[in-house]
Parts: structure tokens; sequence; C-alpha cells
């Protein structure tokens, strides 16, 4: 009977953590709060990753060259995922610490300057992306006829840059200030019409015949947009203990630059891992478009078992930013470390699946036995370094929930850029093992990430940061 009663409070809890009633994380129970706080961040990554393999089942439908279109433009688009998500480590960071103060009107006023410095770098990066799309694709050694059909994709994802930057910084503030719920329910609808409208609008409905891969570019801009609206409500509807009021709406120059010195270092580690990701894309370019189909595919297929793994992780910046904020330093350290031990199991378990069943996920995305090969060929190699993975998310997060981006950033330099891209080129082209060795490469390094962060973490360095 005791196992039933421990079901049944776990179902009370998910149903509190998917309702989302607030929550004071530096006092209540941690195991509690971390699942408060993951479930809702779990099942928004969950969508994340499932709008990511869904839209890669429909564009595979029309052809390799489709694929390596959304593949290579998604390799450079990635530099804009790093600037929101570092500005949402910043997000995280100033208003968890805030909420961990109490100090509630200032997280609103931090919030506002949040949206001002979000908005202004993403207009700038959507006129670049917009004009030099075609240039864009040729560096990175797109063929001819990827260039001729998808310059406008990636114009349309440029275009609409704005609402995946401000989608992730708010939902960064969101679980600074311990809502995770609002951030879930953003993605679920982005992502939910994304999906509704991706083979609508590529394949056609009775009269309309459909826009191919333009019309993948356009329900994924309709979906973030749309998200978008329904994060600024919940900001400005007085309803929530995070909310930007009309004494919040004044240009504070201070604050920007608190923003722009945490999220340097957060843009910092992810620009790091988008260069290194862009080089190694541009590797595998050199062995034609299935392998960079095939490299595309497995890569959504793993991020759909690593978002949860994100969402576990996410949870741990936040109790680390609100805990410090109340000056429960030993509450935060244990926060991190059963975190990190429930995200080795879980991944853990995900290893198996890739390894007993990679040749059969691989098949359901492509019917080209060579991209299947090489999509299943990934998810194994990479899932061989997944256990160590699991552990290294937790602790960068622990680091930048509090406020210590520029660790994460150097050991990004020294393992992405200085080990991994050599190593690939050198195990892909002079070793002659292809597609294997930049696979090889990939779970190494990552590996060896996790564990750098992991004696970083147990320096204690990061609880001196001031936020």
């Amino acid at each position: 009977m005791n196992w039933i009663n421990k079901l049944k409070e776990f179902a009370r809890l998910l149903k509190l953590a998917i309702s989302g009633k607030e929550q004071d994380y530096t006092k209540i129970n941690i195991r509690r709060a971390i699942v408060l706080l993951s479930v809702p961040m779990i099942l928004e990554m969950i969508m994340e990753s499932l709008f990511a393999v869904v839209d890669i089942f429909f564009v595979g439908k029309l052809g390799e060259d489709a694929v390596a279109t959304v593949g290579l433009t998604e390799a450079v688009v990635i530099i804009i995922y790093s600037i929101g998500v570092g500005i949402s480590m910043a997000a995280t960071a100033m208003i968890s610490r805030r909420f961990g103060e109490k100090d509630y009107r200032t997280a609103g006023s931090t919030a506002f300057q949040l949206l001002i410095f979000g908005s202004i770098i993403s207009i700038i990066l959507g006129i670049i992306g917009w004009i030099y799309a075609k240039d864009i694709l040729r560096l990175m050694g797109a063929s001819p006829t990827v260039l001729k059909s998808g310059t406008n994709y990636t114009r349309i994802i440029f275009a609409g840059n704005t609402a995946i930057m401000l989608l992730f910084l708010i939902n960064g503030a969101f679980r600074g200030a311990g809502l995770p719920h609002l951030a879930m329910r953003t993605l679920w609808l982005a992502n939910g019409l994304n999906i509704i409208l991706d083979p609508l609008l590529i394949f056609g409905i009775g009269n309309f015949t459909g826009l191919g891969l333009e019309g993948a570019a356009i329900a994924t801009t309709t979906g973030r947009s749309i998200g978008v609206i329904y994060q600024l409500y919940h900001l400005f509807n007085s309803r929530h203990s995070l909310v930007i009021l009309r004494e919040n709406m004044i240009f504070q120059i201070k604050t920007i630059k608190k923003i722009i010195s945490i999220s340097a270092g957060g843009m910092g580690q992810f620009l790091i891992d988008s260069v290194a990701w862009i080089f190694l894309t541009r590797i595998v370019a050199e062995f034609g478009s299935s392998a960079v189909a095939g490299f595309t595919i497995s890569f959504r297929i793993l991020m759909f078992s690593l978002m949860p793994a994100w969402g576990l992780s996410a949870a741990a910046a936040t109790l680390v930013g609100q805990n410090m904020g109340a000056f429960k330093i030993k509450r935060a350290k244990i926060s991190v470390w059963l975190t990190a031990k429930y995200n080795a199991w879980f991944l853990g378990l995900v290893t198996l699946l890739y390894l007993l069943f990679g040749n059969v996920f691989a098949s359901w995305f492509t019917p080209n036995e060579q991209v299947q090969e090489i999509a299943a060929l990934g998810l194994k190699i990479i899932a061989l370094g997944y256990i160590f993975f699991g552990i290294g998310m937790v602790m960068i997060q622990a680091f930048n929930g509090a406020g210590d981006t520029k660790t994460p950033t150097y050991i990004n330099i020294g393992v992405f850029w200085f080990l991994e891209i050599p190593m690939a080129y050198f195990l892909a082209e002079y070793f002659d093992l292809g597609m294997l060795g930049i696979f090889i490469s990939i779970a190494f390094c990552h590996s060896l990430h996790a564990l750098v962060s992991l004696w970083f973490f147990r320096k204690g360095k990061w609880i001196e940061t001031k936020v």
C-alpha cells in the first residue's frame, strides 16, 4: 500500500506542477521543488523537440535537398538561438535572484529591459539574414539545387527571428520567477500551431496547392509569433508575481549593462557551441547532401530526447538562483546534485533505446537507405556519451542560474573549438572514418565537457557570483 500512496502523491504533484500554482522554492521540500519546476519544463521541451521531429518528417517528404536546406539554415540560425538563449540565461539568473530576495518590483523592471534589449538585437539580425540569405547558404557549402530551392526558406526564417528571440528570453524570465507552467503553455501553443500548419502550408489542402519548403518556414514563424503574443499577455496582465507595470517601463541603462554582462557569457557559451556546430556541418557537407540529411535527421531525433533532459536541468538553474538570493547556498548545492542524479538515470535509459532501435527510428524520417544508415550511426555513437551529457547539463545550468556564465564559456572554447573541431576533421578526413569520425568526436568531446564542468562546479567559485 505504501507504493500506492507514493504514486498518488506523485500524481498530485504532477497535477499541481501543470496547474501552475506559484510556490516559494526557497522553502519547500527540494525533491518536491524539482518535480514542480521540472515537469512543466520537461513538457515544454518535449513539445519543442516534438515539433523539430515532426517538421523534419514533413520536410523529408520534399526530398534530401529540402532536408539539407533546413540543416544548413539551422546551422546558422542556431546563432540566433544562441543569442536568445544567452539573454534568457540573464533573465533566469537575474529574475530568480530577485525572487529569492522577494524584490518583485525590480524583477518587473528587469523583464522590461530584457524585452528592449532582445528586440533591438533580433531586428538587426533579421535584416542581415534577409539580405544575405543566399550568401549564407553558399558559404555553408550548399549545392546549386539547394541554393535555388532553399533561399526563400532561409529568408523567412531570418525575418521571423524576433519571435524566436522573444520566445527564448521571456520563457527564461518565467522560469526564473518560478512560473514554468507559463513557459510550457507558450511552447505548447506555438509549436502545436506549427505542427498543425506545417502539412497544410507545405502540401496544401483542397484547392490550395501548398507552398513547399517556404510553407514550413511560414508555419514556424506564425506559430512562434502567436506564442510571443501569449507571453506578453501574461507579462502585462498583473495576475502573476512577475508583472511589467507602467512604473517598470523606464529605460534603465544600469540594468541593460548588467543584462549585457551576464548574457555575454551565455551568448558566448552557445555561440562557441554554435560555431563549432557550423564547422561540423561544413565538414559534413563535404560528404554530400545525403550526409547532411542524415546528420540533420539524427540530431533532430537526438534533440527529442535531450530536450526533456534540458528541462530537468533548467530546474536546477531556478533553484540555484532563488536559493542564492535567499542566501541558502547548501540548499542550492543539494538541488544540483539531486537533479544531476535524476538526469543521468533518464538519459541512461534513452541510451539503451538508441542502441537497440536506432535503425528503426532513422527509417521513420526518410526512405533513402543511405540517409537512414548515416542517421542511425549518429544515434548509436553519440548516445554512448548520454549519461555524461545528463550530468554536464545540470552543472552548466547551475553555473548559469548563479549568474556565472563565463565559466561555461571558457569550457566551451577549450573543448569545442580546440578539440572537437580538429578531432572531427582529422578523424573524418585524415583517418578516413568519414561520418563515423565526426560522430565519435561529438560523443567524446561532449562527455569530456561534462567532466570538466563537474570539476569546476566542485571548486565552488560560482557561489561568489554577484547578480
